[in-house]
């Protein structure tokens, strides 16, 4: 008798479920009742190095105008970051600017980034970069920036090449390179260890214009034998050196090794400023050349000052 009662009960419950009408209580189950969002999309970057020797009056910036489909935006609350950080407190104001049809510029010059930072340009060191974050406002009063924009799962709104958002932009403090730079320098780091920190080595110009050669550094001729130069080339403007793959040393026992700049196709290896004669490189170093035994010593970077 008592399982004849519980079938019935539960018969009974399954027929309430079939027959009563479902309510959706979702509120994002209908896109209609969504809100409208809206992003900046990069137009064109201007240039992005301030120059450290004129850095009052160097500009970066980029263009930026409103997503098409998004809601209207009113203003761009532009903020600086040493280095980079979605910690908002870190973050330091640096101006407002009105949107505006058609693209806006967002340009920021040294005395705006000293000003912002509360510092002068002595605490600024080339090689160093800041971000600048872009929170925008909409007509109807939305806020948003890098910390409440999701990367929608993996697409990369934010961070991505998908949408050409732009939520933030990086910028370097560099300096022209102008030679001659030949002579002795004093080893701050060397990841390769041919030397340690305060050896002096050689430095020599050339063998072209905007180049040094390197092969009295790497390798250590207590070490290893030169193969061929170790030349970096370096961009007269921004001071920033690339090192194209070359079998600069033989140290015997299968390590002949080669170096090249670790930044992917363009090579990039870091910077060489004149100005504040100061050389910091990293190249990726592996015995690869004829006969290597595929040590990888990875990503190895090399620090020289006078």
């Amino acid at each position: 008798m008592k399982k004849t009662i519980w079938y019935l009960f539960v018969i009974i419950a399954f027929s309430g479920m079939v027959s009563c009408k479902k309510v959706n209580d979702n509120p994002f189950s209908d896109p209609s009742g969504w809100g409208k969002g809206t992003y900046l999309v990069l137009n064109k970057s201007y240039n992005l190095n301030f120059d450290y020797s004129n850095l009052a009056s160097s500009t970066v910036g980029i263009n930026v105008s409103q997503y098409s489909g998004g809601e209207d935006i009113t203003s761009i609350d532009v903020f600086v970051a040493v280095g980079a950080s979605y910690d908002v407190a870190k973050w330091r104001k640096v101006k407002t600017i009105a949107n505006a049809s058609g693209g806006v510029d967002i340009k920021v010059t040294g005395s705006e980034l000293l000003t912002a930072l509360g510092v002068t340009p002595a605490d600024l060191q080339p090689g160093s970069f800041y971000t600048f974050y872009n929170r925008i406002t909409t007509k109807s009063g939305q806020v948003f920036d890098v910390n409440n924009t999701g990367n929608n799962n993996g697409s990369g709104l934010v961070t991505g090449p998908t949408y050409g958002a732009a939520f933030y932009f990086t910028a370097y403090i560099t300096c022209p390179f102008i030679g001659p730079v030949g002579g002795s320098w004093k080893v701050v780091q060397d990841d390769w260890n041919d030397w340690v920190k305060g050896d002096l080595v050689t430095v020599v110009d050339g063998p072209g214009a905007n180049q040094i050669d390197l092969s009295n550094v790497w390798p250590n001729p207590i070490y290893g034998s030169v193969v061929k130069k170790l030349v970096v080339d370096i961009d007269p403007a921004t001071g920033s050196a690339t090192v194209k793959k070359v079998n600069f040393g033989d140290y015997g026992g299968g390590y002949n090794m080669t170096a090249y700049g670790v930044a992917g196709a363009s090579n990039f290896a870091g910077y060489v400023f004149s100005c504040t004669k100061y050389i910091k490189l990293t190249m990726e170093v592996k015995a690869d050349g004829p006969g290597g035994n595929s040590y990888d010593n990875g990503p190895s970077t090399l620090i020289l000052t006078q």
